[in-house]
């Protein structure tokens, strides 16, 4: 009997959902999924338990997208600058990453992972930029990100040689 059906019980990962029917291997289904119970040998007599599990997975998915979309609202007002070290003519040392925005958006409060942004570049140059922020598979917003320079904008004149006139 290499393969099980079981009917989740609770939300995993890469598996599934409360109330979906899936097949396993019988050894994860026997030593992990029904143990933990987080699964039940499914079989037709489990129908009402089916229906009940659905209907709390409903109860689940619609909760978590009100909460995306609160926080995507809350999201959207927010402006953030990155104060970073510029050398001649205003051009970056470096780039900022995901993780310098991050870090200014936990300091205003908002606890964000990498996964929420989608489409990310490193930001090499002075400036706004939009950014698209997934907080939901089905919700997304946009921040705006400002890239300011940290010390005065050097002019490259100022570092040419001097040119003689004759």
């Amino acid at each position: 009997m290499p393969n099980t059906e079981v009917l989740l019980v609770k939300h995993i990962e890469k598996l599934g959902s409360e109330g979906d029917v899936v097949k396993v291997r019988s050894g994860y289904a026997r030593n992990y999924l029904i143990p933990q119970k987080k699964a039940v040998r499914f079989n037709e007599a489990d129908q009402k338990r089916l229906d009940a599990l659905k209907h709390a997975r409903a109860i689940r998915e619609s909760d978590e997208l009100q909460k995306a979309q609160e926080f995507a609202t809350k999201l959207k007002n927010v402006s953030i600058a990155v104060a970073v070290k510029t050398g001649v003519g205003g051009k970056l040392f470096g780039s900022v990453t995901v993780n310098h925005i991050l870090e200014k958006l936990s300091e205003g409060g908002f606890t964000l992972d990498k996964k929420h942004f989608v489409s990310f570049s490193p930001i090499k140059e002075l400036g706004k930029k939009t950014l698209t922020v997934q907080v939901h598979k089905e919700v997304e917003t946009e921040i705006e990100v400002e890239v300011v320079s940290e010390n005065p904008i050097e002019s490259p004149e100022s570092h040419d040689s001097p040119e003689s006139t004759q």
